[in-house]
C-alpha cells in the first residue's frame, strides 16, 4: 500500500483562521439574513469578506493574550488533543470529508457538541472517535449529530477536496 501523509499544524490548540482576499465583485447580494425582528439583513460578497476579515483581524489581535487564546481554543477538547501531539491518525475520504477513528475518545463538554459544521472545520465526533476534516456538503450538515469542532483548515478547501484515498495525518503543534 502506498502510504501518503497529510500534516496539519495546531496553533494555540487549534487551527488559525485562514487570511481573505478581497473580492473584486462588491454589487450582486450573495446572502440573506433574517434577524430577529423579522428585518433582512442582505450581504455582498464584499461584504462578507469584510466580516470574515474582521474575524480574522479579532482572531489574531485576540490569541496574542493567553485569555484570548482559552476564549478561542480552551476548549476541553481541543486541549487534550495538544496534549496528545504529535499525534497520528489515518483518515480516508468520503463524500465530505476525511474521517478516522482516534484510539482513545478526546473528553469533551456536553454544551460544546452540536449538529452539522461549517467548511473547513476539523471536528471530533464523540459518537464514535472520529477526527474529521470536514471540506464540504456544509448545507447538509445539520441531520449530523455529535460534532465538537478542535480547529479549522487554514487551506483552501479546494485542495483537500481534490485529495482522494486514504491518508496517515501526523497533527504536531507549530513552530
Amino acid at each position: 500500500m502506498n502510504t501518503k501523509t497529510l500534516l496539519i499544524a495546531m496553533l494555540a490548540g487549534a487551527l488559525a483562521l485562514c487570511p481573505v482576499a478581497a473580492a473584486q465583485a462588491a454589487a450582486p447580494v450573495v446572502a440573506e439574513t433574517l434577524l430577529a425582528d423579522g428585518t433582512t439583513n442582505t450581504w455582498t460578497q464584499a461584504d462578507l469578506v469584510d466580516a470574515l476579515g474582521l474575524l480574522n483581524r479579532r482572531y489574531r489581535r485576540d490569541i496574542e493574550t493567553e485569555a484570548g487564546r482559552r476564549a478561542w481554543h480552551g476548549r476541553e477538547t481541543a486541549q487534550a488533543l495538544v496534549k496528545m501531539l504529535p499525534y497520528k491518525v489515518r483518515v480516508s475520504r468520503y463524500s465530505h470529508d476525511f474521517c478516522g477513528i482516534m484510539d482513545d475518545p478526546l473528553p469533551y463538554k456536553e454544551e460544546d457538541v452540536h449538529h452539522g459544521w461549517l467548511n473547513g472545520d476539523i471536528d471530533f465526533a464523540t459518537d464514535a472517535n472520529y477526527f474529521t476534516i470536514l471540506f464540504e456538503d456544509e448545507e447538509n450538515s445539520e441531520q449530523y449529530g455529535y460534532q465538537v469542532n478542535i480547529g479549522v483548515i487554514t487551506c483552501e478547501l479546494s485542495k483537500i477536496a481534490a485529495l482522494e484515498g486514504s491518508y496517515e495525518v501526523l497533527i504536531e503543534l507549530a513552530e
